[in-house]
This record gives C-alpha cells, sequence and structure tokens, in this order.
C-alpha cells in the first residue's frame, strides 16, 4: 500500500520549471500543529508580557514619586514638631500675658522646660547697689518683672541642653549687665540672635541673647547696672524673652546660683 502524503508545488513567475515537493502526511500535520503552537505561544506572550512591560517602563516614575512623597512626608513631620512647640510656646506665653502666679499644683508638678515660674525683677532706681568697675556677676539683668520660660538643662542629652535661662519680658526691656567688665563680644548668632558677651574677672564671663537692639560694641568697658541691650525675639526664638548665661573658664553655670532675683 502507497503512503499517504502531500505534494506541495512551487512555481516561480518567468521560471517555465515548477518544482515539486513531496512530504509524507504525517510530516505536513506536525508541521502544521507545531506552527499554529507558535502562533498561539506568540500571540499568548504580546498578550500578556505586554502589561508587564508597560508597568516596568512606569517603574522609574513610581521610583521618583515614592521619593517625593518621602520627602513631603518628612517636610510634614517637621510642620507637626514646629507646631507642637508653637502649642507649647503658646500656652506659656498665655500664662505671663494672663498674669497668673504659679499656684500650688505648679510645684508639685514639678519644673518642666516651658513651665512659666514668676520672677521678681529689680527694683527700679536702686543703683547705689552697683560696684565700681569690674567685677564678677552677682546682680538681676532685669528691672521688670518677667517669667522664667526655661531653666539650664545639663548637656546629658544634646537635643535638650540649655546653657542658661530663658526669662519671658516685653520686648525692649533694658538689659543690664549683671558685673562689671568687657565686652568680649556683640553681634549676631544664628541661635542667639542679637546677642552680648561679656567678661568679667576670676575667668568668669555672661551671656544675654535674643536681643533687639545692641547698646555697646566689642571692646566696651561696661560697669555693673549698665543697660547694654534691649529685650527682643531674635534669633531662634518664638517670643521675646532674655536668654542668660553665666559661665566661668569656658564652662556653663546655673546663673540662679549665682544671680539671686531681685539683687
Amino acid at each position: 500500500m502507497k503512503q499517504r502524503g502531500v505534494t506541495i508545488v512551487v512555481h516561480v513567475d518567468g521560471d517555465l520549471n515548477t518544482r515539486r515537493y513531496r512530504v509524507p502526511l504525517w510530516v505536513y500535520e506536525v508541521g502544521r500543529w507545531a506552527a499554529l503552537i507558535v502562533v498561539l505561544l506568540v500571540v499568548g506572550f504580546f498578550a500578556f508580557a505586554g502589561p508587564i512591560m508597560k508597568n516596568a517602563a512606569l517603574v522609574p516614575s513610581l521610583r521618583r514619586e515614592v521619593a517625593r512623597l518621602e520627602v513631603d512626608n518628612a517636610r510634614v513631620q517637621q510642620l507637626a514638631s514646629a507646631l507642637n512647640r508653637a502649642e507649647a510656646n503658646y500656652q506659656s506665653l498665655r500664662q505671663l500675658l494672663g498674669g497668673r502666679a504659679p499656684t500650688t499644683d505648679d510645684a508639685q508638678r514639678g519644673p518642666g522646660p516651658m513651665r512659666a515660674v514668676a520672677v521678681r525683677g529689680a527694683a527700679p532706681g536702686a543703683a547705689g547697689r552697683y560696684e565700681e568697675g569690674a567685677s564678677p556677676p552677682a546682680h538681676w539683668p532685669l528691672d521688670v518683672k518677667g517669667y522664667m520660660t526655661r531653666g539650664q538643662v545639663g548637656p546629658g542629652n544634646p537635643g535638650e541642653s540649655h546653657a542658661g535661662i530663658d526669662i519671658a519680658v516685653p520686648e525692649g526691656t533694658p538689659v543690664r549687665a549683671a558685673g562689671g567688665g568687657t565686652v568680649r563680644e556683640a553681634g549676631t548668632d544664628r541661635d542667639y540672635g542679637l546677642f552680648v558677651l561679656l567678661r568679667h574677672p576670676d575667668g568668669y564671663e555672661t551671656m544675654y541673647g535674643h536681643a533687639a537692639r545692641l547698646l555697646v560694641r566689642e571692646g566696651d568697658e561696661v560697669r555693673a547696672g549698665q543697660v547694654i541691650a534691649l529685650t527682643g525675639s531674635s534669633g531662634r526664638s518664638t517670643a521675646p524673652h532674655l536668654h542668660f548665661e553665666v559661665r566661668r573658664s569656658g564652662r556653663s553655670l546655673d546663673p540662679l546660683a549665682f544671680v539671686k532675683e531681685g539683687t
């Protein structure tokens, strides 16, 4: 019995000869099914791989968007922290403007970095108590009643370190030298704003920060009680106040241990 097959006739235009190719039927069937499978694979590839390739092309732009959102989120966190600090400062300012004296409950809660504490200013017209010439710091630098909104915090926690005390008073309040000495520095600082740094005998120094106006210059000789600046809110500050420090040999000391309230 003759094996069944398929004859393929190939005729080239302009050529008188015709070529015939005879293949077994099973080879033809295998080839036909193989071609069908290849076509299906190609169609399936583009049907499924197309969206994947499209999404892959979006990856760089998505990464840029994620980076932008991370930056925006960091800014939101910074703004939230700033709002929290502003709220705390606002509450302290409300206490200051309202003139509320500290209560027994305040004392039981203990001192806090922004808790308003009343302090006594020096009585006006008491110029006779000041020494002549250079002298260590021994006098309160303000003549008006203020509120200590922040005390000294040691350097154990750098994020909370605070070298002096902050006294909230109205802007433009005269700032007096706590002792006689020489103006070591007078200028502007990113944190202290307008400031005066005085050098006193025995290695003492006093710092007066966040001023609105300076009334002395570097190298000036000042006496105890002399007005050297006017209070303000320059530098890193949220409300008018005086930042006051006492130092000795480069080490920060507690001002309240040297300069008594009302003296």
